[in-house]
């Protein structure tokens, strides 16, 4: 096999003679999925996962087949996806072939495969169902991103009708502060990536069925959260310096549902209100303040995000950052610098929510 075989025959060999009795119904927005697999533990695990977005059996915009198998060599010429800036792992190879995109997970071996709408995950999927899921809410990206919309770097919520995206370079703990505010009654709308689109009177938001994958410090100073962590890890977290806890590399799922009752997470919003963290961990006092966007490109750069592998565009895109300022028209845009303090920063944009 080589790299002139079509995604089509592919997704055909990698399927052949497995049946997928298993099948798991999503609505997201104005998007149906319908998730197949062979699989009953993750089809368990992904009816866990995305509670709060399952619904009746019924016709599909998308379908979705997630394979529990053995992936045999393919015979491609796979290149490899360089790390991000500041990151030396290799995780990633692809290879783009007749009809769609091929994608290898290094560490893993599971292979995703998609285009001309299929859209197939195989390989131990049961031992890695967060990249299932991660595949599953990029083909609602890549469906937003063909609609129009821009791809933001941004965690959300909500209040009402009222939305706010916040943004910020690595580390500067966007989902902590969101869920923060979910701990105060706000409701969460998405973890780590935004759609926005453009819109009059402003722009409308609309976020990833992924719930916070957060770190041992983000629970362990949330008393919403606690119950995560095991009274083990507690006990050894809680003896760590706030450096160290800050740099732990390990993560734990805070699903919304369970941790703050139904109706906590929804994906469409309009967008009122931008936050971009800008602080430091110096012990000065935290300040917020409103600024204009079009002046501060250095900080619009947080908030705008590269598609990655898992997008094919259909009409191409690339976004520059005159088209996000733009595309945020009628969105206040705040600056939050100075120190490090999330109850602050909470309260200042529970301020800014609850008077809109």
């Amino acid at each position: 096999m080589n790299d002139d075989t079509s995604l089509a025959k592919l997704v055909s060999l990698l399927s052949a003679g497995i049946a997928t009795p298993h099948q798991v119904f999503l609505s997201m927005g104005d998007c149906r999925f319908r998730v197949m697999t062979n699989s009953a533990n993750l089809a368990r695990e992904l009816t866990t996962y995305f509670a709060p977005f399952l619904r009746s059996a019924a016709n599909a915009d998308i379908t979705i087949t997630a394979l529990q198998a053995k992936v045999p060599d393919l015979g491609l010429s796979f290149q490899v996806k360089q790390p991000d800036p500041g990151k030396t792992k290799i995780k990633e190879e692809w290879v783009d072939i007749e009809g769609g995109r091929v994608i290898r997970k290094r560490l893993t071996g599971m292979h995703f495969l998609f285009g001309k709408g299929e859209n197939l995950a195989v390989g131990d999927c049961e031992a890695n169902p967060n990249q299932v899921v991660n595949f599953i809410n990029n083909r609602f990206i890549e469906r937003k991103l063909n609609d129009g919309c821009l791809l933001a770097h941004a965690a959300g919520v909500a209040v009402c009708e009222t939305g706010m995206a916040m943004a910020g370079f690595s580390g500067m703990g966007k989902s902590t502060l969101a869920l923060h505010l979910v701990s105060k009654g706000v409701t969460f709308v998405s973890n780590d990536r935004l759609m926005i689109s453009p819109g009059t009177p402003g722009p409308v938001m609309f976020g990833v069925a992924k719930h916070p994958r957060i770190n041992p410090g983000t629970a362990l100073h949330n008393p919403d959260l606690t119950g995560i962590i095991s009274p083990e890890d507690t006990a050894r977290f809680q003896s760590l310096s706030p450096e160290e806890l800050w740099s732990l590399e390990h993560k734990y799922d805070a699903l919304i549902d369970q941790l703050f009752g139904p109706d906590r997470f929804i994906l469409q919003c309009p967008m009122r209100y931008l936050v971009l963290l800008n602080w430091h961990r110096d012990g000065s006092p935290t300040r917020i303040g409103e600024i204009d966007i079009n002046e501060r490109h250095d900080l619009l750069e947080a908030f705008m995000k590269d598609t990655g592998l898992f997008f094919a565009a259909e009409n191409g895109y690339a976004p520059t950052a005159e088209d996000y300022a733009r595309a945020l028209r009628g969105c206040r845009v705040f600056e939050i610098s100075g120190g490090v303090d999330f109850d602050q920063a909470a309260a200042g944009c529970l301020r800014l929510l609850e008077g809109a």
